[in-house]
């Protein structure tokens, strides 16, 4: 049995930084990167595990809602990225959602968004940047992933984004937010690895605990293949 191969969905063009940070991350913990576009051709059986990456905002006729801001939409990604969480969810395979794709992940699962920050933020920067300068509060209640990577305390995490979740997905738990209440992390506590975070933990490989986030995707990625390869 070969190494499990994580999907790594994208734009058609563009983003390369994060895809090839994230593509090392996957390769230090022994899995396969397999980058997905807009027109790739493929099949739910050619990976074991999804990481949905950051990037423009999703197009907010997925949850009903009129836009609110100036649009920058991709829908084309948006249809490739909903049929794989879909796909994921369906076959309970391993799913990260970075930024854009934990906003995704939830609206897959019936939830909405924030489309603008500005007016939920009192104690938080509206800023963009890539270094972690932003608080990240850990539920101390909630024993999923985040907490058993994170810890139960505050840790400082970047933010890129301008939108994020406001009503929750069905099947999800909330188990960080920021300062302000915004949330920044959900998993499925019905699913072996379901887990979606607002800031980009690829570009904070150099922490440990950001790092423990794609080696827990990969090594459940490993026991899908296994349990795949078992089946057949």
């Amino acid at each position: 049995m070969g190494r499990p191969v994580i999907a790594i969905t994208g734009p058609d063009k563009g983003a390369f930084l994060p895809r090839f940070f994230v593509a090392t991350a996957v390769r230090l913990y022994g899995g396969q990167p397999l980058q997905l576009r807009p027109g790739s051709t493929f099949t739910p059986d050619d990976y074991h595990g999804v990481v949905i990456t950051g990037g423009h905002d999703v197009e907010p006729v997925l949850y009903a809602a009129e836009p609110e801001v100036k649009p920058n939409y991709d829908p084309e990604r948006d249809a490739l990225e909903s049929a794989v969480i879909k796909s994921a969810l369906a076959s309970q395979k391993p799913l990260l959602g970075i930024c854009r794709g934990a906003q995704l992940l939830n609206i897959c699962l019936g939830g909405t968004l924030h489309q603008s920050l500005r007016e939920q933020r009192q104690k938080t920067s509206h800023r963009w940047t890539i270094f972690p300068m932003k608080t990240l509060c850990v539920l101390r209640d909630i024993d999923g992933h985040i907490r058993q990577r994170l810890g139960p305390r505050q840790r400082k995490i970047n933010s890129l984004h301008n939108q994020a979740i406001n009503a929750l997905g069905e099947d999800l738990t909330v188990s960080a937010r920021d300062l302000d209440g915004i949330v920044q992390a959900i998993e499925s506590p019905n699913r072996p690895y379901t887990l979606g975070v607002q800031w980009h933990p690829e570009f904070l490989l150099y922490l440990g605990c950001q790092r423990a986030l794609f080696k827990d995707l990969v090594e459940h990625a490993t026991r899908f293949q296994q349990r795949q390869a078992a089946s057949q």
